[in-house]
């Protein structure tokens, strides 16, 4: 399984289970036919930014925030959750793994770019307004170099 559809598939879990340890997470992905090391688990599980919480009963789960204090440095985390983009008048729609599209929506809106007025996000879906039409395809150039890795 190549690390989008983990990491897509670790979304689905930690959303839908009270996942209290790496070791419990790791049992449920093994469930799914999806074995991966220690180390792997921990560095998917910090690209996703994912924080232990106290739940009801006291227990620690793990969960993805709606909001970080420290967003996700974009570089970071769309070669991981990038799909596809692209645009129409002066939106550009990047589509990211099930799951990815806030995560990802946080990280455009933390570059503070000039040209981009916002995002919206669905599940796997980010909206991204641009505020001129002709800077839409520019845009949509620099996420695809950061997929690419030409921009560090």
């Amino acid at each position: 399984m190549d690390k989008k559809k983990r990491l897509e598939t670790i979304l689905k879990l930690v959303k839908s289970h009270n996942v209290t340890s790496h070791e419990s997470l790791g049992q449920l992905l093994r469930e799914r036919g999806i074995i991966v090391t220690q180390t792997t688990l921990s560095r998917d599980m910090r690209e996703l930014r994912m924080v232990k919480v106290q739940g009801a009963r006291g227990v620690g789960q793990y969960r993805i925030p709606d909001e970080w204090e420290n967003k996700q440095n974009l570089t970071s985390v769309l070669p991981s959750l990038f799909v596809t983009a692209e645009g129409s008048g002066n939106l550009l729609v990047v589509r990211t793994v099930n799951g990815g599209a806030a995560a990802l929506a946080y990280a455009i809106d933390w570059e503070n770019w000039p040209e981009v007025m916002g995002t919206v996000a669905g599940e796997d879906t980010v909206f991204v307004a641009v505020n001129d039409e002709g800077k839409r395809d520019a845009v949509r150039d620099r996420l695809l170099d950061i997929v690419s890795g030409d921009r560090a």
